[in-house]
């Protein structure tokens, strides 16, 4: 199975460069996306916005009132401007170039299990960012937070 026949949808943290979100299924409509923020909100606190493209499952009523209900604003990027959406843009070219390159996937679970552990393991616990020092995401992460209590 090509990638390209798997949908995939990632949430990085602006800040910390932390991949917290990274789904990868057959689709992903708006409840797919409600499913994944819910837990990531629970577990590092909402965030005043999201930053997306203009997708459908981004642009939909339920999306909005949930995000609303949850005092979260959604940020668009303009239509072909990927550019606004840099830290997404730079993490999806450095999964592509270090996984999805490298890799034949023969079944959906295959391709989530490999793209969510070098996600979870690889890009945030393993591997350094420039902007940060040389920090892994999940250090800088760490670090900020400690300093921040």
């Amino acid at each position: 199975m090509s990638f390209v026949d798997a949908k995939h949808g990632f949430v990085v943290d602006e800040f910390t460069r932390v991949a917290l979100v990274c789904r990868v299924d057959t689709s992903i409509g708006t409840r797919a996306v409600i499913e994944e923020l819910a837990p990531a909100f629970e577990a590092n606190g909402k965030p005043k916005f999201i930053r997306s493209d203009n997708g459908r499952e981004f642009i939909a009523t339920t999306l909005k009132n949930w995000l609303a209900e949850r005092g979260v604003a959604i940020a668009y990027i303009e239509k072909g401007q990927p550019q606004q959406n840099c830290f997404v843009e730079r993490y999806r070219g450095s999964m592509r170039n270090e996984v999805l390159a490298n890799e034949d996937f023969d079944t959906v679970l295959e391709a989530r299990i490999i793209v969510q552990q070098w996600a979870f393991e690889e890009y945030n616990t393993r591997r350094p960012h420039r902007a940060h020092g040389m920090l892994t995401p999940r250090q800088f992460a760490d670090g900020w937070r400690v300093g921040r209590r």
